[in-house]
């Protein structure tokens, strides 16, 4: 008996050894509390999913920034301005004068964008303003078609579905400034330049002060079809009957119980899909294989295939599938 239980001790040491117990205390950090350079990781999360994606292809996060707007050098969108340089155009606040300019540069003044609707007198006042009341000024060219750019197909980002706390949009404004090398304003202020323009009514309430970060998907499934929509912000580029808020243009009107047919029969078409489902499917994740026209290629990101879950594709495809030209829409 000795030697069985030398031999059992012996041999249960040997076996690679997994330490029990409670784990370990999870820190929380407050906002305000955050040195500049943590407030922009955050702030990178929350608008690329990660530190350091910022260049990645198809990188996004919880603020869904990178599904409208370029943050680079040479990249122009088709739906949004580039957003390089916003916080350096502090010297054209003390501008007599200001220019349209060449709309093809997607360039404006801080100067410029006070002439419109809104009541901004710093730069970071008008990047608050911008967030909270994107209609307030739109950039020449990127306005909803047929308002003459006095609508924005931006929504607040502070409201549903992306609802951005407070302390969220101070990271996600301070990442702006540090990844150019520009000084930041500190978080009190930042966050008194929102209250400026968000009434307190209408703040999204911080669950915790634990930094909220990205989620991974924009929607699980589990939502109705109609905040699937409005989570992937399909309502803010297409019209789709029956869905509330959806009249975009920036994309085709979506009819696909009727449409699909069609377009797999277009000598154009380049995917593979038999059937109207599996045409609606290989819109979403693959939308370079059909292109309607007069829309221009590559303004639907690729995304979505990886951003939606399964479920969430499928509420989509049986929507679209029963909307058809001419008849009511399905329920919701």
């Amino acid at each position: 008996m000795f030697f069985v239980a030398a031999f059992l001790s012996g041999y249960g040491n040997w076996l690679p050894q997994v330490e029990g117990g409670f784990p370990p205390v999870e820190e929380k950090k407050t906002w305000d509390s955050m040195t500049p350079q943590q407030l922009a990781d955050e702030g990178e999360k929350i608008i690329f999913g990660g530190v350091g994606k910022n260049k990645e292809q198809g990188a996004i996060g919880k603020g869904q920034c990178p599904l409208c707007h370029a943050f680079h050098a040479g990249m122009l969108g088709e739906r949004a301005p580039n957003l390089l340089g916003l916080p350096t155009r502090k010297e054209r606040l003390e501008d007599p004068k200001y220019s349209k300019g060449n709309p093809a540069k997607r360039e404006y003044s801080v100067k410029e964008a006070f002439a419109g609707s809104g009541t901004a007198e710093t730069v970071q006042e008008y990047i608050a303003e911008s967030h909270a009341c994107p209609s307030c000024y739109v950039v020449a060219g990127y306005g909803v078609k047929g308002t003459n750019d006095k609508e924005s197909p931006m929504p607040a980002i502070h409201k549903p579905p992306i609802s951005l706390s407070l302390p969220e949009l101070a990271a996600v404004d301070t990442w702006m400034y540090l990844r150019e090398g520009v000084e930041p304003p500190s978080f009190d202020e930042i966050v008194k330049s929102y209250e400026k323009f968000i009434p307190e009514a209408d703040r999204p309430k911080q669950a915790d002060e634990k930094p909220a970060g990205a989620t991974s998907l924009m929607a699980d499934g589990s939502e109705p079809v109609d905040q699937i929509f409005a989570k992937a912000q399909c309502v803010s580029c297409h019209t789709i009957p029956g869905i509330p808020g959806a009249m975009g243009t920036i994309g085709p009107k979506l009819e696909e119980g009727t449409t699909a047919a069609q377009r797999i029969k277009d000598p154009t078409y380049k995917g593979t899909a038999k059937s109207a489902t599996e045409y609606i499917m290989e819109s979403i994740v693959d939308p370079s294989a059909f292109v309607v026209k007069p829309f221009p290629d590559n303004t639907m990101p690729k995304v979505f295939g990886q951003k939606l879950s399964a479920g969430a594709l499928k509420k989509i495809v049986d929507y679209l599938s029963q909307v058809k030209t001419g008849a009511p829409p399905p329920k919701i």
